[in-house]
């Protein structure tokens, strides 16, 4: 049986350079980074190398970035550290419909504790509402976390333009970019932003370890106790050997991006075209190439189960999904489809695609080969009126 991993977008394999990096990082220097021996100091010595290397690929500087165990982990520092941070004063806080959950559950939860939150609506395309945005910055504002892309459609979000508008409001801006650094240019400068999220997990390096990107003078509160490193915000022995294996895929993918980006596009188009042509009754869930990241797809399938595609495609060796890895235990369409103004049915019956390095042509056209059975199959066994 065939093996076609299209779930790229949910986590991606560690690549062997980073796997070697890590490996020899950890033989060689496995001192703890606090210590004051010429072990420690040296452990020391690659965890800031490896800071000065991320700053200079995100536009930032040494100071402004924190490490952490990941995205989850970067989402809720940035946003309960500044919540926490701002006190008893600004109450006012902005995100969108489409986000995250690590995002959006954070958001929920600080509800709870009484302060008000707006939640954006976006556009048919999954597009955030700019017009929304200015109708709902107030003078007590105090953070607006806008997601860089979306993790399910690919939607690229204005988030520049975003940032802005809050900041001439005096709030202050968070952007998940999870999902697209290794796939856009981020630059914190051009992006204005005055916090960024990142995981290494999602472009080629391991699982656990992430970024917090803090402009110089943003406040934010620790939200855990127990040690000074990383600013006493990330208490604990840092994972140095993650933070390595870190570095390297970043530094891989930004070097290889211009190229791959376009090999993505037009498999992604590949795929797109392919089933058009061969699946009637079928939709797109945002936007077009050139508004949305280079290798996710997410189709909708009529008088289709995405959940029992899902399994039939894996079946025949074919891993893709229907929303985000984390909401995967979830029985309710995606939040991100139905914001979108998607039907339940229509977005009870998605699949998102999403294409890597280790994707081909001939891989695309097995999965629409079996794609094509498998709706054909699920359709003669559902009701004529789904």
């Amino acid at each position: 049986m065939k093996e076609v991993y299209l779930d790229y977008a949910a986590t991606t394999p560690c690549r062997p350079e980073v796997s070697e990096a890590m490996f020899a990082h950890q033989a060689a220097e496995y001192a703890n980074p606090s210590s004051l021996h010429r072990y420690g100091q040296r452990a020391k010595q690659v965890l800031e190398q490896s800071r000065r290397k991320v700053a200079a690929l995100l536009g930032a500087t040494p100071e402004t970035l924190v490490f952490t165990a990941g995205g989850t982990d970067s989402d809720n520092l940035a946003i309960q550290g500044v919540v926490q941070a701002a006190g008893d004063g600004r109450r006012h806080l902005i995100t969108t419909a489409i986000e995250h959950h690590a995002v959006l559950h954070t958001f929920q939860h600080l509800e709870g504790q009484g302060y008000e939150v707006t939640y954006l609506p976006v556009d048919s395309e999954g597009i955030v509402k700019l017009d929304a945005l200015a109708e709902a910055l107030r003078p007590d504002t105090l953070l607006v976390s806008v997601m860089l892309a979306n993790n399910e459609t690919g939607a690229i979000q204005p988030v520049a333009e975003v940032a802005r508008m809050a900041q001439a409001v005096g709030a202050l801006v968070h952007t998940d970019a999870v999902q697209a650094v290794g796939k856009l240019p981020v630059n914190v400068e051009a992006l204005g932003v005055d916090l960024l999220s990142l995981t290494a997990h999602k472009f080629y390096g391991p699982r656990g370890v992430g970024v917090l990107y803090m402009r110089a003078g943003t406040p934010v509160a620790s939200l855990r106790f127990g040690g000074s490193q990383e600013r006493k915000l990330c208490p604990g022995t840092e994972n140095v050997a993650g933070i390595v294996g870190l570095t390297k895929a970043l530094e891989l993918s930004e070097q290889e991006r211009p190229a791959e980006t376009e090999r993505l596009i037009d498999l992604a188009d590949r795929l797109e075209t392919g089933i058009f042509e061969r699946v009637p009754g079928v939709a797109r869930n945002g936007p077009p190439v050139g508004r949305r990241l280079p290798h996710i797809l997410n189709m909708s399938f009529g008088r289709a189960e995405g959940e029992s595609l899902l399994l039939m495609l894996d079946s025949q060796g074919i891993a893709v999904s229907t929303g985000s890895a984390c909401a995967s235990g979830a029985v309710d369409p995606s939040h991100v489809l139905l914001a979108m103004g998607v039907s339940r049915p229509r977005a009870t019956g998605s699949l998102r695609f999403s294409l890597g390095k280790s994707t081909s042509a001939d891989d695309i056209d097995y999965t629409l080969d079996v794609l094509v059975r498998a709706v054909e199959t699920l359709r003669a066994m559902a009701p004529a009126s789904r």
